[in-house]
């Protein structure tokens, strides 16, 4: 069984209008059979607490599909987010798409 992987890459600043934006995008992967989503966060600047609940809601979207999330290449700004909001814990997160490659595709 061959998995359909999608990355989404997303840039700028994940706000409240980027955040909608990005569960619409989420919502319609899945709609159309997506198994695995990898959101590539190389290009984000900053993101506020709106665009942190669009990150928490894709998640929840993506669990209720029993389909996987991960996300790769965060900057600095982010991963401290991640971490003093505890998102860390809930998001596993990659340096690159090609660690992530390596590390959950080849394990599947």
């Amino acid at each position: 069984m061959s998995l359909n992987v999608k990355v989404l890459e997303i840039s700028g600043i994940l706000d409240g209008i980027r955040g909608n934006e990005l569960r619409r995008e989420v919502s319609g992967l899945l709609a159309n059979g997506a198994d695995i989503l990898l959101i590539d966060m190389k290009e984000v600047k900053f993101i506020d607490s709106s665009g942190l609940g669009a990150l928490v809601s894709a998640m929840q979207m993506v669990r209720t599909a029993n389909a996987k999330l991960f996300v790769c290449s965060i900057s600095d700004q982010v991963r401290m987010l991640f971490e003093l909001t505890k998102m860390d814990r809930i998001f596993q997160t990659f340096a690159d798409k090609d660690e992530f490659y390596r590390q959950v595709l080849a394990t599947q």
